[in-house]
């Protein structure tokens, strides 16, 4: 029997959802992922309801040895959402979220997206740290590791990860908590997406807002060399209760920003303090000291507006993306002078460079604590091409590509490998992020994925029998 015939006769009676072909309405609104430049075409689009429709997908491309993605909220920005010719296991109308207030932990199914999630938190003045973009699904971040607002107080995304429900390769549900298969809760907390389908995520919550006190000072970008120096110092010693960036980039036509400044390059200091809003505004009084902002829009906001600052930079579908990343054992002189020129060359004024400032409870945990791995890095360079012009596709990708060797010299190895580009280093990467765990996770997707199902990630081989 065919697929196409295997997936009417057999597949499609058997799912609360539906399956999605090429043939059908809706299929290219179906198929469309956030990231622009990703154009693909999978056969099947299987999107569940619930956890039985996964497992009847996960067999059902195993029958036919289909290329399986795995989407959450579809915002993966090197593609892995999706494929040619294979079959998109598509969580995205999982969307339920129970928030239990009084033990602060909250249930997620798979594709709810960070939106979602603070939604349903922030009732309860609960959040749970995870990214920066509110429609950002939290599946592939916190498998990932997520790196958000509350990175230095209450860690990452995958840290506060106490139990998860896994579709494994064979098709079986696998619970997974501090007592029953903790070695595959280890490997989720920061190894992708390589052990199964994650239906349903558990996390700590923790006490933030509803009001938190947020930084945002845009300096002239002649400044540039002298503010990021002064960043390096203040970071240091800055309180855990803070998360900032520096983020070079080139200023928008924004009435906020001197019309002077508009297409010019600028640095921006953006940092959330996640306690007391009055605690806030003085602990965060240095950074705002720093230098002559040409705009300070600093002030106590809702912790719901502060998720959703970058959004609208963001745009789903219209823009294109190709992000890498570089953990920084510093930021001396001479990188700083290296990021400065290099945002100057930047051939689209969407694009950035973001020092993210680590450590705090971040760094805590050790390197084989989870799977994440190394955490000693003070900053995080992010490398951010971001264009809308199809035909500057070559010019945008070379230029991220050529700060990312750029600044080689100045890191630890390792990347973050939620903003992997799109892979074309992925085995030295793997190997140089991962480090000392790689082996223990090799040996557990041999347990869980011998056959390498899922492998469009970052992906782990499994360990040879």
């Amino acid at each position: 029997m065919t697929a196409i015939q295997d997936v009417t006769q057999r597949l499609a009676p058997r799912l609360r959802g539906r399956v999605v072909r090429p043939p059908d309405a809706d299929y290219d609104r179906a198929r469309a992922v956030w990231n622009g430049m990703i154009d693909r075409r999978p056969a099947f689009i299987v999107r569940c309801e619930g956890t039985s429709d996964v497992i009847e997908a996960v067999r059902f491309a195993r029958r036919h040895g289909l290329p399986v993605a795995v989407r959450g909220g579809g915002h993966n920005v090197a593609g892995g959402a999706t494929c040619d010719d294979g079959l998109v296991i598509d969580l995205s109308p999982m969307r339920g979220v129970h928030v239990n207030p009084a033990a602060r932990t909250v249930r997620a199914e798979g594709g709810v997206t960070i939106g979602d999630l603070d939604h349903e938190t922030q009732v309860f003045g609960l959040a749970v740290p995870m990214g920066v973009v509110t429609e950002t699904g939290i599946a592939g971040l916190t498998l990932g590791g997520g790196l958000g607002w509350l990175r230095r107080e209450y860690g990452l995304s995958c840290d506060n990860l106490i139990s998860a429900d896994v579709v494994t390769a064979d098709g079986r549900v696998v619970s997974t908590d501090s007592e029953r298969h903790r070695d595959l809760l280890w490997a989720l907390r920061g190894g992708g997406g390589n052990f199964g389908v994650v239906t349903s995520f558990e996390f700590r919550a923790h006490p933030v807002g509803p009001q938190v006190y947020f930084a945002n000072l845009i300096h002239p970008g002649a400044q540039a060399r002298r503010l990021l120096r002064a960043y390096r110092e203040w970071a240091a010693d800055a309180p855990e209760e803070i998360s900032a960036f520096a983020i070079l980039w080139h200023a928008p036509a924004d009435e906020a920003i001197p019309a002077e400044h508009h297409g010019r390059p600028v640095v921006t200091f953006a940092a959330m303090h996640s306690g007391d809003p009055d605690h806030g505004e003085a602990a965060l009084r240095p950074l705002r000291d720093i230098g002559s902002p040409i705009a300070d829009l600093s002030g106590p906001k809702p912790y719901l507006e502060v998720q959703r600052f970058f959004d609208e930079d963001y745009p789903a579908h219209v823009m294109r993306y190709y992000w890498k990343s570089r953990y920084l054992g510093g930021l001396p002189d001479e990188l700083i002078d290296v990021l400065v020129e290099l945002n100057e060359a930047s051939p689209s004024p969407h694009s950035t460079l973001d020092v993210w400032q680590l450590g705090g409870a971040f760094a805590r945990p050790g390197p084989q604590a989870t799977a994440f791995g190394d955490r000693s890095a003070p900053f995080l360079l992010g490398i951010e091409a971001n264009w809308e012009d199809p035909e500057r596709d070559g010019a945008c990708i070379r230029w991220a590509r050529r700060v990312y060797d750029a600044v080689a010299p100045f890191t630890t190895g390792a990347d973050y490998l939620n903003f992997p580009g799109l892979l074309e280093d992925h085995d030295r990467m793997v190997r140089d992020s991962f480090g000392v765990n790689l082996a223990r996770l090799a040996e557990l997707k041999r347990r869980y994925d011998p056959g390498n199902l899922f492998r469009l990630n970052p992906n782990i081989r499994p360990a040879p029998q």
